[in-house]
């Protein structure tokens, strides 16, 4: 590392620390779409016009290699607000409407770690890690909830205020704004106390709806209609902040809980939502907070929705109940130049651990025969393992297209190994999936050789 840069990354470090002994209370407000890809965004070279969204890019960092806990809704969510992989923590799979499962009860979240610390908490929009009573948000740590408990296209798909139904069929073409409406006014509540909001939309999962006000006003049909009303809804967030004066106070990251569906664009990334190719978990991810992070800088570093929890106990001081999977990306978001020091982050679908990367190589060790099963539940695809695994280097191959594994065994045996080493306090069938993957892997890739699919 050049000097300039050891400087610049021991600054960021510091200023970090100090800032966080300084402001140990400090907002957080986390913006997430449903099914949008980091292809969709204007500033991710879409056409779709988000000067909203851009002006958040400008005014903080824009992360050009984030990822999602999974490739698709409930999982994602849970990685997201608990910084533990979903198998873990008792969802592994989409949820349903009157599931009798959701987010494990002794798991906690964002709101529960920050409330007894004297946060104000709200949860707006899509919730998707339960719908009965004792694993609604307001059972999770949220003071409030008003929303869709879980996809947009689950019948009946009821708004909930709290625990009650205040609406038996949503009111789809408004709610982007309702959710909007809720969200200002929750900051301008709390603005003089420390507060989480966590505002989840339900779009542009299908179907698709926009108000009155946006409906056919872009080019790109009615996906861009909705998203051109979602950047209008960051933007007025963004007002409120700035005429209640909580800028510099306040983590504002904006990011989806997966790759796009059957529209929207995956950028460069192979495959979607459903698939452990990166187009189903490379998602757009931008974090802003003036006086802490950069403003108009472009990351390429890895960072993952699991390392959200621990950044957030490392700035606010309150410790986590237990060990996350994701690390303290604290000087990263700072500025630092310097690769978050972590093991390996394991790319879940279902129970089956698909993936396993470290850095810029990243190895496929199953994959489902479709993008089907993910979503809509067992029978739906089966999960096959490749005997010879597939090795990609991201940082010359993002779109995933050239198997490298038998010029770099040695990679493929570390990666099996760091995965192995990780496995080993999973849940019991989770471990078992993962034994019977390890089984079925050769040591040694012949050179040409082309992967055999073993079910």
């Amino acid at each position: 590392m050049k000097r300039r840069d050891f400087l610049r990354a021991s600054a960021a470090v510091a200023a970090s620390g100090a800032l966080a002994a300084v402001r140990p209370k400090q907002n957080l407000v986390i913006i997430l779409c449903d099914d949008l890809g980091d292809g969709d965004i204007h500033c991710y070279d879409s056409s779709i016009a988000t000067p909203n969204i851009d002006r958040l890019a400008r005014e903080g960092t824009r992360f050009t290699n984030a990822i999602t806990a999974n490739p698709v809704c409930s999982p994602s969510r849970a990685g997201l607000l608990t910084g533990r992989y979903p198998p873990r923590v008792g969802v592994p799979q989409v949820l349903f409407p009157h599931a009798k499962s959701g987010l494990d009860l002794g798991e906690t979240t964002i709101a529960a770690l920050l409330k007894p610390a004297g946060y104000a908490t709200a949860a707006i929009g899509k919730w998707h890690l339960g719908d009965a009573p004792e694993y609604l948000p307001t059972h999770r740590g949220f003071d409030s909830y008003y929303g869709i408990p879980y996809s947009n296209d689950m019948i009946p798909a009821v708004v909930l205020e709290n625990e009650k139904v205040v609406e038996a069929e949503a009111n789809q073409d408004t709610l982007t704004g309702r959710y909007t409406e809720r969200a200002v006014r929750f900051i301008e509540q709390h603005a003089n106390q420390p507060f989480f909001l966590y505002l989840a939309h339900n779009f542009p999962h299908i179907p698709l709806h926009a108000s009155s006000k946006f409906r056919n006003t872009s080019p790109l049909g009615i996906f861009g209609d909705v998203v051109s009303e979602l950047d209008w809804s960051t933007g007025q967030v963004l007002d409120a902040l700035a005429r209640k004066k909580l800028d510099r106070n306040t983590l504002v990251l904006f990011t989806s809980d997966n790759g796009p569906w059957y529209q929207g664009s995956p950028g460069q990334g192979r495959g979607r939502k459903g698939s452990a190719w990166e187009g189903g978990v490379r998602v757009p991810f931008v974090a802003r907070q003036p006086g802490w992070i950069p403003a108009g800088r472009v990351s390429k570093s890895l960072i993952s929705h699991l390392d959200v929890f621990p950044t957030v106990c490392a700035r606010t001081g309150v410790a986590a109940p237990r060990p996350p999977d994701g690390v303290d990306a604290s000087a990263l978001l700072a500025g630092s130049a310097a690769k978050l020091e972590r093991n390996a982050i394991l790319y879940f679908n279902g129970v089956h651990l698909h993936c396993v990367r470290r850095d810029d190589w990243k190895l496929h060790v199953a994959r489902f025969d479709s993008d089907i099963y993910a979503v809509h539940g067992p029978g739906g695809a089966k999960s096959i393992r490749l005997q010879n695994p597939e090795l990609y280097n991201m940082a010359l191959d993002a779109g995933e297209s050239y198997d490298v594994a038998d010029r770099h065994p040695d990679i493929v045996r570390d990666l099996m190994a760091r995965a192995e080493g990780l496995m080993h306090d999973f849940p019991a069938e989770i471990r078992r999936d993962w034994e019977e993957t390890k089984a079925q892997s050769v040591r040694a890739i012949p050179s040409g050789a082309y992967p055999r699919l073993v079910q």
